[in-house]
């Protein structure tokens, strides 16, 4: 290992082989998939239900795991271990609890999605149908620079962290980085990037095994979590943390720590309620298991952030002064390289090696769920709605495919574009609940409450954002002697102030017009989005609707030509995923909408209120105990997320695993008699 601590730990080869390498191997391996999936299963990529929606039929433990995969970007692990680096333990629990209770919040909306609009392709086309073109495009603003600020984010942290571990120019990473990513979403759509995410989630938990058992248990230089106090408490007497109960790095006493975890709960409201990602993985959920895979993704994300930065951001402070570790500037922890410079650190040019390959798969597991996000925004909501209303299945399928490909450059030129202008990923974290914030509460009524008044959601959007960029640029003027700069800018009371503005002004105007001037709309409207003509809008019609029969589908296959194969594909996979959907009965999801809402309340009190507000104004600072318990809860949570979303989702896919498995014998002992056959009742589908 090199004497300078601070020179890149890998290759620079390493670093063009991990992204052009296993980028191509993941694309070339859902590929494989995705034509496995076409063979030997009922649901084939070739329909635009398909590949935005994967057919509505996704089963909880898959949803989940997408979750979780489409909300660990390179800031989970790059940001949340830079503020254990500045604050101590309270950083880790305000970025995992601030940044999990919006998916669980997101599970009511979920279930309301499921009741009030169960055919729509994005959160757009509900808005669209409820208050017209204005409303959409107002709303399209926001859910458009939703997906710019996170792709942005996802770039610059991906890019700064490669280049720091391996020397690798930025400009190439920041275009390479989403090139793999595209190529598989483009072929597979959301089915495949949900099979990616699981691929993705289940080596980052190994990933994650592997950092914490080596700090706390196996290292010659920490070892065990008594060491690490040690170095901890010594790190504090030479550089007491500010705003900390005695500058300790172990309490919850931590003001900064805790405005940090006030701009994260906001900023990610915008995140999650904003982003059609989310959106779209309750669309592609089942409606009576939506509930269940938010409440379990959010539960199992949390365990990510928690123990991934109470590892290495404490070990980049613990190990402060180790000639293996790197000597961190403010910019450096800004960027995010506290954990890369702790994995060097602990594991050398392995631990370098290990923190890269998880960071790219997170990176591009978010990629992907943002490609195929927008992809489905600027299909039905652009194209569709204002170009093409008309449009054929055909030409949705190669809009959606031309979009991704256009966004994965769009992606690239953003991150290059916030890299050179000196804006990094720590400094867009924390803005993006001034800019997003104030749409929060207009979206969230939009889709649950029939009393919300359009020109107060409208308003309340505009008004909120202004609000936020004023207060901002306002305080870090008073603040900072009229300067105004990136770097006056990132201050966390700067900050806070813009956060608190934009999605405080946004909600009071929404909620105060709505309650002055209620509409009272009739959802009836929403639920005849996208309504296959062969059933009632209603989502109360539980008739089973029948299936294309082989015979019949192999008649009309000889009698029409390609393009028309797929309308009949699409067709047959609307209606496998109706004969899903026979659970869209209001009375079952209202009472989902009621679980969710006290789980998810509960949920968010527990983890924002009870646990983190006594010990902060107890001023607590942990001993040796204290801190082993505080790990080993960590270890444990750790444990029950990789079995939810790595274990659980192969169990609750065993017939669909042995379904594929007979066909491929099937093919190897007689080739071309394991092709799957549409089934001619719904009950088979169901299986399938």
């Amino acid at each position: 290992m090199s004497t300078n601590a601070n020179a890149p730990v890998l290759p620079q080869g390493a670093g063009y082989g991990v992204v052009v390498g296993i980028g191509l191997f993941f694309s070339a391996f859902m590929i494989v998939l995705t034509a496995i999936q076409a063979r030997y299963t009922g649901f084939s990529p070739k329909s635009s239900e398909e590949f935005n929606s994967a057919s509505r039929s996704v089963k909880p433990g898959l949803i989940a795991s997408g979750i979780v995969s489409a909300w660990t970007w390179a800031a989970t692990l790059l940001q949340s271990s830079a503020v254990a680096y500045k604050f101590g333990i309270s950083g880790p629990w305000w970025y995992g609890a601030g940044a999990t209770v919006q998916v669980l919040l997101f599970a009511q909306l979920a279930a309301k999605l499921k009741l009030n609009a169960p055919y729509a392709h994005t959160w757009l086309e509900i808005v669209a149908a409820r208050w017209g073109t204005v409303a959409h495009l107002v709303f399209m603003f926001f859910g458009l620079a939703t997906n710019i600020i996170v792709s942005s984010m996802l770039i610059l942290g991906g890019s700064a962290t490669v280049t720091a571990l391996t020397g690798m120019n930025t400009l190439a990473a920041c275009f390479l980085i989403p090139l793999g990513v595209a190529i598989y979403v483009v072929v597979g759509g959301m089915r495949a990037t949900l099979l990616c995410d699981y691929t993705h989630t289940s080596v980052l938990f190994a990933i994650i095994f592997v950092f914490v058992f080596t700090a706390y248990a196996t290292s010659d230089k920490i070892g065990s979590p008594s060491q690490m106090h040690a170095l901890l408490a010594a790190a504090s007497e030479a550089a007491p943390v500010s705003g900390n109960a005695h500058g300790s790095y172990v309490t919850m006493r931590s003001k900064n720590g805790l405005i940090f975890g006030v701009i994260n709960v906001i900023g990610n409201f915008a995140t999650v309620f904003q982003d059609q990602a989310y959106w779209q993985r309750a669309i592609a959920s089942r409606p009576a298991s939506c509930v269940k895979a938010y409440l379990l993704g959010g539960l199992a994300w949390f365990a990510i952030p928690f123990m991934f930065s109470t590892t290495l951001g404490l070990s980049a402070v613990a190990l402060r002064g180790d000639p293996a570790m790197r000597v961190l500037s403010p910019a450096d922890v800004s960027a995010g390289l506290p954990a890369p410079a702790a994995a060097a650190a602990l594991l050398g040019k392995g631990g370098a090696a290990a923190l890269l390959v998880v960071l790219f798969l997170a990176v591009t597991s978010a990629t992907s769920a943002e490609l195929i996000a927008v992809s489905s925004l600027l299909t039905y909501d652009v194209y569709k709605k204002y170009f093409n209303p008309k449009a054929t299945e055909v030409q949705i399928l190669r809009m959606s495919h031309a979009m991704v490909a256009l966004f994965a450059i769009v992606m690239g030129l953003l991150g290059l574009i916030f890299f050179y202008i000196g804006i990094s990923m720590g400094w867009l974290y924390e803005f993006m609940g001034v800019v997003l914030g104030s749409a929060v509460v207009p979206i969230a009524l939009c889709v649950s409450w029939k009393k919300a008044n359009k020109w107060g959601c409208i308003v309340g959007s505009v008004a909120g954002f202004c609000a936020g960029i004023i207060a901002w640029l306002v305080t870090t003027a008073t603040l900072n002697d009229n300067v105004i700069n990136v770097t006056t800018s990132g201050g966390d009371f700067e900050m806070l102030a813009g956060n608190l503005a934009s999605i405080g002004v946004g909600g009071i105007v929404t909620c105060v017009s709505s309650i002055l001037w209620p509409d009272n709309f009739d959802f009836d409207i929403t639920r005849a989005i996208n309504a296959p003509t062969s059933t009632t809008p209603s989502p109360s019609d539980e008739k089973t609707q029948p299936t294309l029969g082989s015979t019949e589908y192999e008649k009309k296959r000889e009698s029409v030509s390609d393009d028309d194969v797929i309308s009949i594909t699409s067709t047959t996979n609307r209606r496998s995923s109706e004969g899903l959907d026979n659970d869209l009965d209001p009375v079952a999801l209202n009472k989902a909408f009621k679980f969710a809402a006290w789980s998810s309340i509960i949920l968010l009190v527990v983890m924002l209120l009870v646990i983190p507000l006594p010990l902060f104004f107890a001023h607590t600072i942990f001993g040796v105990r204290g801190l082993e318990a505080w790990v080993v809860i960590g270890m444990i949570w750790t444990f029950f997320s990789a079995f939810t979303v790595v274990l659980y989702p192969l169990w609750e896919s065993r017939q669909a695993l042995g379904l594929i498995s007979k066909g491929m014998i099937k093919d190897i002992f007689s080739p071309g008699s394991g092709k799957f056959v549409q089934p001619t009742s719904a009950t088979a589908s169901e299986k399938a």
